[in-house]
Parts: structure tokens; C-alpha cells; sequence
């Protein structure tokens, strides 16, 4: 039986496009540009590249990017949009919890939940992090976003998922404090038009717990900031507010 985030992204790479999330690929891209040091001659691995954004945004820019994803349907879309574009990437599906790339890039990016934090259980999420550490060469750095586990306890993670949705998408929710899971039963309306609920389960970090997760997967160094949709800075301080945090280490 597949896992709701597999169902979910099964037939929606068109609905995908259409949510606010999505429209500030310009701004992280230059953001990445400034963590890559504009140096061209880098190999980027994108994990989670869904429909190609951020990867078909860096290789515009001249950049030798590889885009892994466990959802054909994204990955094919990908791959139109990049003709499009008329530029290469190297597009392939894999599941981030077993791809083997050793010490292949000198950056990897992981945004907007496209793998960790999504996982069923920690030592599967433990596991992402551990495959994004073993692809980068030494002094490699990893570029991810994940959910901030602050924001829940100040704010309703039902209401500002509704509130940043085209239509009223948690239908319920509930957050485990002892686990810091969210449950929710989320609605969906795929590419042909068809309904479905989907029985969500994300895992929300707090700050402490990424610093020392990060380094247990092999990263000596690991720096951790707000993240503001298409406007990631490392001046933005992590507040409670941010239903998102930006981290970045360095291998």
C-alpha cells in the first residue's frame, strides 16, 4: 500500500504548480547562488525536485544539476518543462532513503518538504540525511528546508495550511506533543479532477533536535534560519512564526 505522500504527488504535478509555495523559485535560487559562491563549475543534486523548479531555474544559470524524486509524474513533467526551457538536467527517479551517489556534488538542496521531513518514521527521515551527506564531496554543503516544530505550539497548523491553499485543504489535525507528528486528513483534487482525502503524517523538528540529527548523519557544521517563502537570508532569525526552517551544513 502506497504512503499518502506517494498518493499525493501520484497525479498532481499540474495542481502542484498552482500553490503559493511555488512561486518563490527566483529568489531561493539566488540565494543558492550566493551559498554556491556563483561558481559554475559545481555539481548540484536536488532532492525532492518535484516538477524541476529549482533545478531547471539553476541550470538557466549554467549550472550542472542532477533532480532525484520518487514520483514519476513530477519527474515527467520535469522533464517537459525542461525542454522546453531548453536546458539539460539529469532527471531520475529514486527514492531518497536509498539513493547512492558517493561523494558525487559539492551542493545538495532538499526544499519545501520534497523528501525529509515526510517520512513515516525517524530513522527513515535519519536516513535522507545520512544519503544527502554521502553524495557530497568533503566541505560539501546541504541546503534544506524543514518544518519547524516551534510554530505549533503558538499557532494552528490546520489554519495556515487553509489559509495558504487555493480551497480548504485540512479537513482536521491534531499534534502529538510527545512525538511532535501532525496528523491531518488532507483534500486533494488531482490533474483529471478527482477528489481524494489523504491521511497525512509529517514530523515537525525543533532547532536543537535538527543541530544534533544533522550532525549525527555526518555534517561538522550546521547553521539554522527563519525561511520566508522566496526570500531565504541568513539574517532571518528562527522565530515561532516561521511555520518553516531554513538550515544549511557543511560536510
Amino acid at each position: 500500500m502506497s504512503q499518502w505522500y506517494e498518493e499525493l504527488f501520484r497525479n498532481s504535478a499540474e495542481s502542484y504548480e498552482k500553490e503559493d509555495f511555488t512561486a518563490g523559485t527566483i529568489g531561493e535560487v539566488d540565494f543558492i547562488e550566493q551559498e554556491a559562491g556563483f561558481d559554475k563549475s559545481i555539481r548540484i543534486l536536488d532532492i525532492g525536485c518535484g516538477t524541476g523548479r529549482h533545478a531547471i531555474e539553476l541550470a538557466l544559470r549554467g549550472y550542472c544539476v542532477t533532480g532525484i524524486d520518487l514520483s514519476q509524474s513530477m519527474l515527467d513533467r520535469a522533464i517537459r518543462k525542461a525542454d522546453l526551457a531548453k536546458v539539460q538536467v539529469n532527471f531520475r527517479k529514486e527514492d531518497a532513503r536509498s539513493f547512492d551517489y558517493r561523494g558525487e556534488f559539492d551542493l545538495a538542496i532538499m526544499l519545501c518538504e520534497g523528501a525529509f521531513p515526510l517520512m513515516e518514521t525517524d530513522e527513515m527521515n535519519f536516513r535522507i540525511l545520512q544519503n544527502a551527506c554521502s553524495s557530497l564531496k568533503q566541505n560539501g554543503k546541504l541546503i534544506f528546508t524543514t518544518l519547524n516544530g516551534l510554530f505549533p505550539l503558538f499557532h494552528s497548523v490546520k489554519d495556515f495550511i487553509n489559509q495558504h491553499s487555493a480551497e480548504d485543504r485540512t479537513a482536521s489535525n491534531s499534534f502529538d506533543l510527545m512525538t511532535f507528528r501532525d496528523t491531518s486528513d488532507y483534500q486533494v483534487t488531482d490533474d483529471d479532477g478527482n477528489k481524494k482525502t489523504l491521511h497525512c503524517n509529517e514530523r515537525y523538528y525543533v532547532p536543537s533536535e535538527i543541530s544534533w540529527i544533522v550532525k549525527q548523519a555526518g555534517f561538522k557544521q550546521v547553521d539554522i534560519f527563519g525561511s520566508k517563502l522566496g526570500a531565504y537570508s541568513r539574517q532571518d532569525t528562527l522565530s515561532h512564526d516561521d511555520y518553516e526552517m531554513l538550515v544549511i551544513a557543511v560536510k
